[in-house]
Order: C-alpha cells, then sequence, then structure tokens
C-alpha cells in the first residue's frame, strides 16, 4: 500500500472535539462543577482553553485556590455532571466514523492520544461501539499531560513508526504544541476548542473544518 501523501503512515487522533463533539458537554459539566461546589463560574472560553489536558492540570487552571478535599470534591463532581449529570449531546462528528473505516481498509494504523483518564475513554469508546477499533491508545493518567510530547513518543514506539511518517490530528493548541514539541506534523480541525487564527499560530501542516476532511487532504 502506498503512504499517504507519500509519506504519513501512522495518524494519531484526539478524541474531544476532534472525533467526538463533546465541546458542549465539557463546557456544560465544568459550568456546573463550579455552580454545584458554590466557586466563580468559568467562562466558555476558559472552559475550551483547557480541554485535552490531564484532569490535574484542569484543576490547577480551573480551580487554583482548591486543594485536599475540596479538589477531590471538585473532580467527584465533575465526573458526575460529564458522566450522568449534563444531558448535552456528545455524539461522534458526523463523518468521523467513514473516516477511520476507510484508514482501517487501507491498512493505516490509527490511535488516540487524549487528556481523558483511562476509564473515561474506555467508556465513551463502549458507548460509540469502538473499543477495540483503535491500534493503539494513550490516555492522560498514563503519560504526561499535553502538550508534552510522551504521549506521541510513545504510541510511535508502539506502533513500530518514525515520526516523519506519524501525523497528528486535533482541534486544541495543546494537540498542535505536542506534535510540535514531539517533533511531528500535525493538522488542525476547527470543530472544538479553538478556532484557526489561535490554531495556526502553532504551525500545523494544515487546518481543516472537520476531521471528515482529512479524506480528501489525504488523498491530494
Amino acid at each position: 500500500m502506498s503512504v499517504l501523501r507519500n509519506r504519513y503512515s501512522f495518524i494519531i487522533f484526539d478524541w474531544d472535539g476532534t472525533l467526538m463533539d463533546s465541546t458542549g458537554r465539557i463546557v456544560s459539566s465544568m459550568q456546573s462543577t463550579a455552580k454545584i461546589a458554590d466557586l466563580p463560574i468559568p467562562s466558555e472560553e476558559s472552559v475550551k482553553s483547557i480541554i485535552g489536558l490531564s484532569m490535574d492540570a484542569v484543576m490547577d487552571t480551573m480551580f487554583p485556590s482548591a486543594n485536599g478535599s475540596l479538589r477531590e470534591k471538585l473532580f467527584e463532581i465533575y465526573r458526575h455532571q460529564y458522566v450522568e449529570g449534563d444531558d448535552t449531546p456528545s455524539p461522534l462528528f458526523q463523518g468521523s466514523l467513514p473516516l477511520l473505516n476507510w484508514l482501517k481498509q487501507i491498512n493505516i494504523p490509527i490511535a488516540v492520544a487524549t487528556g481523558k483518564a483511562r476509564h473515561g475513554l474506555t467508556r465513551v469508546l463502549n458507548e460509540v461501539n469502538l473499543i477495540d477499533f483503535f491500534d493503539h491508545t494513550i490516555c492522560a493518567d498514563e503519560a504526561e499531560s499535553k502538550p508534552h510530547p510522551e504521549m506521541v513518543e510513545r504510541l510511535v514506539v508502539d506502533a513500530n513508526k518514525s515520526k516523519q511518517e506519524t501525523l497528528v490530528i486535533g482541534d486544541s493548541i495543546h494537540d498542535m504544541k505536542m506534535a510540535n514539541n514531539a517533533g511531528v506534523d500535525a493538522v488542525a480541525v476547527t470543530s472544538g476548542a479553538n478556532q484557526s487564527e489561535q490554531l495556526s499560530e502553532h504551525n500545523p501542516v494544515s487546518i481543516l473544518p472537520r476531521v471528515c476532511d482529512l479524506r480528501q487532504w489525504l488523498e491530494q
């Protein structure tokens, strides 16, 4: 099989805001968490700015004065809100599954690098019937949080690929920074946390409206 664009043969996807339309649910759940805990309610933009980070990094940014029992309480409130308490829909983006199926059909290994903890990723993969679909996955409780390059570096080794063959797809500046720090190319999508102006500052090789547009870009 020929390498896509004569170069890429391993693709690493972010999850929230890239493959799954979960940005609205994350924002709503975080705002509800602050309200329930009687803390200042963060703006939509401030919540979007932390999407993709590990929960420890999220708490450091959203609630910097919280520690000890309050921090643990905030973790639990947010988990409950996101999983059960918030009814904001969070489906796969339209076209995500056909794209992933196409990549599988042409034997391109695919992976997920996410700010979710392992239990969170397992839950959503089960919900969308993709639990055994990806060749490799790595979560924020298994590696350094984005934008540290560890997730990409470990996935590249696991897949037995080179960094030159690897492409990261993400919707946030944290994804772009992670790719930059790892020395791999990245494609940004504007379907989630950040818009084109913010993403372009971090040198993606392309900026696309939706992840499903990736196939056309790869086949050019």
